[in-house]
Order: structure tokens, then sequence, then C-alpha cells
């Protein structure tokens, strides 16, 4: 740490457990931000390592970065941001941590179910999606979008 109590590249890398490349990556998305010395080094301050958590964790909910970088703006400039502040900004996450868990609960659910029969057809599955039903409903993976065919849903005739 320096003398005025900002971070170096590498040490918010080591406190933060994130690359020094990804690091680089948020500060050209405008998630966080550093001075520059006159060496072109950069300088982070410290609640820059809690920014950093925020987004590694927003990250592993599933928001895109985009939408980190508008839940970012909602925070404070003027000051470090308090509990209140990120306990406001991570509260509206809950449905969508929910609807994440409901989608590991049907995945872990269908594992042995689709890997275990055998065939190994996802276009012509006789049990899961005989005829390619589930391609007529739309592209991608319909078992896992929540859209008719998903398990435990409607099947499309």
């Amino acid at each position: 740490m320096t003398a005025t109590g900002e971070l170096t590249i590498g040490e918010l890398a080591a406190r933060s457990g994130v690359a020094p490349s990804a690091l680089r990556f948020y500060e050209q998305r405008g998630l966080i931000s550093a001075a520059r010395m006159e060496s072109g080094h950069r300088r982070y301050t410290r609640p820059t390592i809690r920014r950093v958590a925020f987004i590694v964790f927003a990250q592993r909910v599933g928001l895109t970065l985009a939408e980190i970088g508008e839940e970012l703006e909602r925070l404070p400039t003027d000051r470090v941001p308090t509990s209140d502040d990120w306990a406001q900004l991570t509260g509206t996450w809950e449905a969508r941590i929910d609807e994440r868990i409901d989608e590991l609960q049907r995945l872990r659910d269908s594992l042995t179910g689709c890997i275990g029969c055998g065939c190994l057809s996802l276009e012509r599955c006789a049990l899961v999606n005989p005829d390619d039903r589930l391609g007529r409903v739309g592209p991608g993976p319909r078992l896992w979008v929540g859209q008719a065919g998903s398990i435990g849903g409607p099947r499309p005739r």
C-alpha cells in the first residue's frame, strides 16, 4: 500500500482475488476507477476493494456487466458506501437468486434422467423430446429457460 493508502493494481488483485487483467477490464467498462500516476501506474482507493467484491458477487448471481454498472451507479460518489447502501443495492436480488436455485435444482434432478437414458440424442430423444417437438418451440435450451416443454411444465404438441 502506498503512503497515501492507495493500492497498486497488484495489491488490489491480491486483496480481492481478481486478476489484474480483469481489474483493467472492469476499469475499461467504468465499473471501477483508478488515479493515474505520472508513470502511468494505476492507484486505487481502498473502497475499490468493496466494489470489486460486489462485482464478483453480482456476476455469480447472474447479473451482466451492464446490469452491474447500473447498480453501481446507484451508490453514492461523495462518500464511502455504508452497509445500508449495499443492502439497498442487493435487496432486490432475492427473486433472481431464487430463480437461479430453481434452475440448478432442475439441472440436478434431471442429470441422471437425461444422461442415464443412454440415447444421447437431444434432437430425437424418444423420452424427453420425441420428434424434436422442442425445436418447434424455439431455439436454445428449452428445458432450462422455463418455457413450454420445461421439466415439470407443459409439453409442446
